[in-house]
């Protein structure tokens, strides 16, 4: 018998990454022996267990075979005979299929350290990359959300996804799998992924390669308007570097299905469209089972983000009012979340705004200026004519 810890803590130790979680893989044991060093064994059918102590899971070496649709249609052989290679194999990722082994099921002390990296794990730690293990990746589809929450875990570190796996991912979209995926395991996939410091890398690259369309399809039709979904990714990056939490990330997530926040032309928001994207957010949470705290809170911000926005202006009753709708009266900091929310979502506004405007100013150049300008006259057709470039390419649109 031989027992290994792999995937993830593998992978983070190389990463210099905290360790939240181990897992092991036992080679040569049976279920019965398992169970006779006092493992409990995780359902009835699924060779994984607890360890009796530590709790961390165990699994037997395992190989698995595509008979039906979804991540469910699954055949799992599990014996003796399974090597940690057959094992390793199965997984999806390169750099979550190495593994290191330990001295026995009751010590999981490293034997030497070694790492045992039959896929290419390493090389694609240092260089950077997210690659599939095998052809083996087309047949989960759970691997599509997988491997875009693994993009925005790891995009602040440089991290990119291969060209291949990328394909793969595309193929597996087009195939039509990702509607057998249940909609439990998409909002546990997308919660975590919201969760981590560059949230809308998910959101994009699930965007790009059209798999939002099945759980989350007014997300995708209000991103197809650039405008919105550029100011909302750089108001989810505001978000993970600033640490709210997932009702508030959630929140200005579905910001996107209210356009006439983005309306730099609107005077004030029109009241059909806070209830048009009211009910999106309800569609949504009922077709991804996102919980129902979530679902109110980000429904609550669509509804009150012109009163926080102009808080400053609100009269007394306006005041009132806004605290009764909150209920903050009773929940003083959910009143203080909304209110870091719009902080955030103007934010991103603000600096789309600008970054345009930053576009416009390198696009002209002195080639751009009658050539017998001189002294403050070439600084003043430079500043006249980013002016006008700027009003005619890059003013953010009117939606409608």
């Amino acid at each position: 018998m031989q027992v290994y810890l792999v995937g993830g803590a593998v992978r983070d130790q190389l990463l210099g990454r905290s360790i939240k979680d181990k897992d092991f893989v036992v080679v040569g044991a049976t279920v019965a022996e398992m169970l006779n060093a006092g493992f409990q064994q995780v359902g009835a059918d699924f060779p994984v267990f607890l360890h009796p102590v530590s709790r961390e899971e165990y699994a037997l070496a395992r190989t698995e075979r595509k008979q039906g649709v979804g991540y469910q249609g699954f055949s799992v052989h599990a014996s003796p005979d399974v090597s940690l290679k057959d094992d390793l194999q199965r997984r999806d990722l390169t750099i979550n299929a190495m593994a290191i082994e330990v001295i026995s099921l009751s010590n999981d002390t490293p034997i030497n350290g070694e790492v045992i990296d039959y896929y290419g794990g390493l090389t694609d730690i240092e260089n950077k990359t997210l690659r599939h293990v095998s052809s083996a990746f087309s047949e989960d589809p759970l691997r599509v959300l997988r491997t875009a929450r693994f993009y925005s875990r790891y995009y602040d570190l440089g991290f990119t996804i291969a060209d291949e796996t990328l394909a793969l991912m595309r193929e597996l979209v087009r195939s039509g799998e990702l509607v057998h995926l249940s909609s439990e395991r998409i909002w546990q996939e997308s919660s975590r992924a919201t969760m981590q410091l560059s949230p809308h890398v998910y959101w994009q690259q699930l965007f790009e390669i059209g798999a939002l369309t099945e759980y989350f399809a007014p997300l995708n039709q209000a991103w197809n308007h650039a405008h919105i979904r550029e100011t909302v990714q750089t108001a989810l990056y505001f978000a993970g570097q600033m640490q709210l939490n997932l009702s508030q990330r959630w929140a200005i997530l579905m910001a996107s299905l209210n356009s006439s926040l983005f309306d730099l032309n609107a005077n004030d928001l029109k009241p059909d469209e806070s209830k048009t994207a009211a009910k999106a957010i309800n569609e949504i949470g009922n077709t991804a089972k996102v919980p129902k705290a979530q679902t109110q809170f980000a429904t609550l911000f669509v509804q009150q983000a012109e009163k926080l926005r102009v808080i400053n202006q609100l009269n007394a009753a306006g005041k009132i009012d806004l605290i009764q709708a909150c209920s903050a009266h009773k929940e003083p900091e959910k009143l203080s979340q909304l209110l870091v929310c719009s902080h955030v979502l103007q934010l991103a506004i603000q600096h789309h705004q600008m970054m345009l405007a930053l576009d416009s100013f390198h696009s002209i150049s002195m080639n751009d200026i009658e050539k017998n300008l001189k002294g403050p006259a070439i600084g003043e057709a430079l500043r006249q004519h980013r002016i006008e470039h700027l009003q005619a390419h890059n003013m953010p649109p009117k939606l409608s």
